[in-house]
């Protein structure tokens, strides 16, 4: 049973049609001016999250290395062009969509409810939306108000990367003054989850002095607050793993409640091989990589002949996991090489953080096997991969460490780093809205 918002959400259908996806209200929930408990929409804001998690699979790992389309025009994911406009209604419309009703419904709470807690919540929630879309487009629109005016087109006009993750920032410093850990056990928003989340952001942004700060805040918060690696790598994923130990923050999925994406394979089937597009996802290269790393443990249980089976099949009940403790030590391990390694002498004290991550999966500590920052670097990405495979995480790993043409074996323009937005968002706007370069 999920602990948050399923069983309100289930009697609750929230629906919209507006022009465009900044000014959209649930239809089925009072105005704010009448609302006096706003903890319904902010369970919305929690909601729209799953509208996110299909498209965010697809774009971090077939994107990259990992996972392979195989009917067009889905193979526009592995050819680095503009036509991968074509892949609007499948994924980047609805991603969008559910972002910003996340957003909207995130600051409906933030402007109107008098519960200090809730509204750390939804801005916690606000920030995982605009961090998720800043990566995914680069700048977007910023819409801070419960009724954007549908009049005013100024509105709309993107801001740049850097004010959205100013803005990403600014949302996790109060979630983390706001929130404590009381509710992290039923996957509520915590204040664990925004240090870890604010950690990560600050690593996308290259900010690697800011990032050790909070990802050694979460890395020691962690036991106090619950939270430790599972014994076996096996009993994270999974439906009946679901909110697990290991778990930070997640997407609570439930199959019995339909959400922004609406087409029939979610993420557990375009990993498994379920859609058609897609019957054999797995991309040998991954293969390679954990036979190269003598990683039988994690491999036997990631992927199995050209599917991953890292989830259980095509459950549709698993969540999708947004943060947990071992993405959250590899950011750590990688933020102190990059402020303290440059000579090499912290390199072991570095490594051993991987130690607990590595026994677990039979793998031998790294400590004396790599000394250099760079040789730590490529060590720490190395675990990262293996140990994320399937979670999203892939490309932008690449993106953000500059590694894309090296580990892709090809030269690609960064304007196919970043997504196209949705065409039918800009027409929509009368171009106020623009379109990345390159598409």
């Amino acid at each position: 049973m999920k602990r948050i918002y399923i069983i309100l959400l289930a009697s609750l259908v929230l629906t919209t049609a507006c022009n465009n996806d900044l000014d959209q209200f649930p239809d089925n929930i009072a105005s704010s001016d009448s609302l006096t408990n706003f903890e319904s929409v902010l369970y919305a804001a929690y909601f729209y999250q799953l509208g996110g998690a299909t498209p965010m699979a697809v774009m971090g790992d077939f994107r990259a290395d990992n996972a392979l389309m195989q009917e067009a025009p889905y193979t526009d994911f592995d050819e680095y062009n503009s036509s991968l406009v074509s892949m609007e209604d499948q994924f980047f419309g609805p991603f969008y969509t559910a972002m910003y009703k996340s957003i909207l419904s995130a600051n409906i709470v933030i402007e109107n409810s008098e519960d200090s807690s809730d509204i750390a919540e939804a801005k916690f929630l606000r920030a995982l939306s605009y961090f998720k879309l800043v990566r995914v487009f680069g700048g977007v629109t910023i819409n801070l108000s419960d009724a954007p005016s549908t009049t005013d087109t100024s509105i709309l006009e993107r801001a740049s990367s850097a004010d959205v993750y100013a803005q990403v920032v600014a949302d996790l410093m109060d979630a983390i003054a706001g929130l404590d850990n009381s509710e992290i056990s039923t996957g509520r928003a915590s204040q664990l989850a925004a240090q870890a989340l604010l950690g990560k952001v600050y690593v996308q942004m290259g900010e690697f002095g800011s990032a050790e700060t909070y990802l050694a805040a979460a890395v020691n918060a962690a036991s106090g607050a619950g939270i430790s690696l599972q014994a076996s790598f096996s009993d994270i994923f999974g439906s009946a793993n679901d909110l697990n130990s290991e778990i930070i923050f997640a997407s609570q999925v439930s199959s019995s409640i339909a959400d922004e994406y609406t087409f029939a394979s979610e993420f557990t089937d375009w990993y498994s091989g379920g859609d058609t597009k897609s019957q054999q996802p797995l991309d040998s290269d991954l293969a390679d990589a954990f036979d190269a790393a003598g990683d039988t443990t994690r491999k036997d249980l990631t992927i199995d002949g050209a599917t991953c089976i890292k989830y259980g099949g095509a459950d549709p009940d698993q969540d999708w996991i947004e943060l947990r403790l071992a993405d959250v030590i590899l950011l750590y391990a990688e933020t102190l090489n990059e402020n303290n390694n440059a000579s090499g002498a912290q390199s072991a004290t570095i490594l051993a953080l991987l130690d607990d991550i590595r026994t677990r999966a039979g793998l031998a500590s790294l400590v004396g096997t790599a000394t250099s920052q760079d040789d730590v670097r490529d060590a720490i990405l190395n675990e990262r991969r293996l140990e994320l495979a399937f979670e999203g995480q892939r490309w932008f790993d690449l993106v953000r460490t500059g590694t894309v043409n090296e580990e892709m074996g090809e030269t690609i323009s960064s304007d196919y780093y970043l997504f196209p937005l949705p065409v039918s968002e800009i027409n929509s706007t009368n171009g106020v809205i623009t379109q990345n370069s390159g598409y």
